[in-house]
């Protein structure tokens, strides 16, 4: 080696070093900052205390609202909730008056997502061809502000939408406080098989990217969950069905993904692991298939028949109806059944079907073909289908956490809950609608808007 060779090797050894010195001490300021885990949530300073004075609060449990209540938070917590003549507000507590206001818990959404900017819209593809994956990040990070803003302070996140496992990163940044948004639980890849999920119809000689990890058979589908749930998902979401069409009488034909058996290894692999399935379905086999192995909750719904009800019942199996989505933009289902019908349509008498079956039912929206923060249009339709508004905003508190495995955390104003706070100007109970213009949030003790001021 000549000397300026050697003299190059030295300085690229001190250069080595000193860059493992420096990971090493930023690493160790990283632990002391945010913990060694990425499960810690920041929140507010566990000395804070405030006092909520509110004017009508509504008790998820019951389904019924209180006057004239008090809240006391600790850092991030509730520390005591009741009638102000009962409750003692501690001294030097921040007062924040909500006496005008109607008061509820943190609103959560089962089913949503942040990586989607109007897909419906022809921006999918866009997304998945010209978009890179930090760049969707940064999208995503924005609708998760929108969707916090809009009072919804827990989310459970379903899929990535080919943006890999960058929802961990999104629920870990928002975990440490670094990013405003709903705490998370996140699915990241999401599972098909083959033909089973778009991008679709170019030529075979072009690779591209898929919204969904493609598996097929029982052994890639057992490795893809090992996978997925070792690379940060907390929960599974698979497609049940995809490709639909409808009959000229209007009936809605969908088609089966996959089938029993690469379904009942996927629950099986995931339940091993005490994480949950999520499955996609419209109707028709693949619908049964996704009861039939197990999964814990059916997404949509679209097509119940009496037979998936009855075994929905049977199973304790959540619906998660997500029934505005449908509603924006029924023009292409019009056409395609000369007028006769649309997906909006068939799924108003399925839900139907469900809430008189009293399956199991949690609020979810599948915002991200609409624009996120305008999720709360779905209480509307949950009303206007049977619901009353207190059990909607229940399927948006506790049945939603409960469907999460989150009702120890959140879903309701309890001592010992996160500090999951939102108000409403009127009374959502007389008109569901007040839940669309929500002008005070706070999570986990932290105020994020207050328009009520």
């Amino acid at each position: 080696m000549t000397r300026n060779g050697r003299f190059r090797f030295v300085r690229l050894a001190r250069f080595v070093v000193l860059a493992g010195l420096l990971s090493c001490m930023v690493s160790s300021l990283a632990r002391a900052q945010f913990g060694a885990t990425t499960s810690r949530e920041a929140g507010a300073p566990t000395n804070q205390v405030i006092a909520i004075r509110a004017g009508h609060l509504f008790d998820s449990r019951k389904g019924s609202m209180a006057a004239d209540q008090v809240i006391v938070v600790r850092g991030d917590r509730i520390d005591e909730v009741g009638p102000s003549g009962e409750v003692q507000i501690p001294s030097g507590a921040q007062l924040i008056d909500l006496s005008r206001a109607t008061v509820l818990p943190g609103l959560i959404d089962a089913h949503t997502h942040i990586f989607l900017t109007g897909e419906s819209h022809g921006r999918y593809e866009e997304q998945l061809l010209r978009e890179s994956w930090q760049y969707r990040t940064i999208e995503a990070v924005l609708n998760a502000k929108s969707d916090l803003m809009a009072g919804f302070t827990s989310m459970r996140d379903c899929e990535t939408e080919g943006a890999m496992y960058s929802d961990v990163d999104v629920k870990t940044a928002i975990n440490r406080g670094l990013i405003p948004g709903p705490r998370l639980e996140v699915a990241t890849r999401a599972l098909s098989t083959t033909g089973g999920y778009p991008l679709e119809g170019y030529s075979p000689e072009v690779t591209v990217p898929s919204g969904v990890q493609i598996v097929d058979g029982v052994d890639q589908a057992t490795k893809a969950v090992r996978e997925q749930i070792k690379y940060g998902a907390d929960f599974i979401k698979v497609y049940g069905t995809h490709h639909f069409r409808f009959t000229p009488d209007g009936r809605l034909v969908s088609v089966a993904t996959f089938n029993l058996e690469e379904l009942q290894a996927i629950v099986r692999e995931a339940h091993s692991e005490g994480v949950k399935v999520a499955c996609h379905a419209y109707g028709g086999p693949g619908l049964h298939n996704c009861i039939d192995a197990g999964v814990d909750s059916i997404e949509h719904g679209l097509d119940l028949d009496d037979a998936a009800v009855a075994e929905m019942k049977r199973r304790g199996t959540w619906l998660v109806p997500t029934l505005y989505v449908y509603e924006f933009e029924p023009e292409e289902d019009l056409a395609a059944t000369n007028g006769k019908t649309s997906r909006a349509r068939i799924h108003e008498v399925s839900f139907k079907k469900a809430l008189a079956a009293h399956l199991k039912i949690a609020f979810g929206t599948d915002v991200g073909p609409f624009p996120h923060g305008t999720q709360a249009k779905e209480f509307e339709y949950l009303v206007r289908f049977g619901m009353t508004p207190a059990v909607a905003i229940q399927c948006a508190t506790v049945r939603a956490a409960e469907l999460m495995g989150w009702d120890d955390r959140v879903g309701s104003i309890e001592a010992g809950k996160f500090a999951d706070v939102v108000a409403v100007e009127g009374d959502p109970l007389r008109d569901v609608t007040e839940l669309e213009r929500v002008k005070f949030v706070m999570k986990g003790g932290e105020v994020y808007r207050n328009d009520l001021k």
